[in-house]
């Protein structure tokens, strides 16, 4: 397995505070959001936030920030290769 190398430019930051306060830069497009879940496209990968009274106060798409209020329950990763091995996988079990 390759090691993807994030160049400099694709440094992304991300602060937590107490579970109630998400900040993040590196920010692409914004898939989809509620207040159980919000999917964005980062430049890391596609990322997956759940929680509780979800809410996007600032959404900067053209520098790349957003600040995420609410009571966030889980940040979780997924990328394109991640998603290809998974789908070469169903497709041997339901052969």
């Amino acid at each position: 397995m390759e090691k993807k190398e994030i160049k400099l430019e694709e440094k992304s930051i991300m602060t937590m505070e107490s579970r109630k306060r998400l900040s993040l830069n590196g920010i692409v497009d914004v898939f989809s959001f509620n207040e159980e879940q919000i999917i964005l496209n980062t430049i890391l990968g596609t990322l997956h936030i759940k929680g509780d009274g979800l809410k996007m106060n600032k959404l900067d798409v053209q520098n790349g920030e957003v600040i995420i209020n609410g009571t966030i329950n889980s940040c979780v990763y997924t990328n394109k290769e991640n998603k290809k091995e998974k789908e070469k996988l169903l497709s041997k079990l339901f052969k």
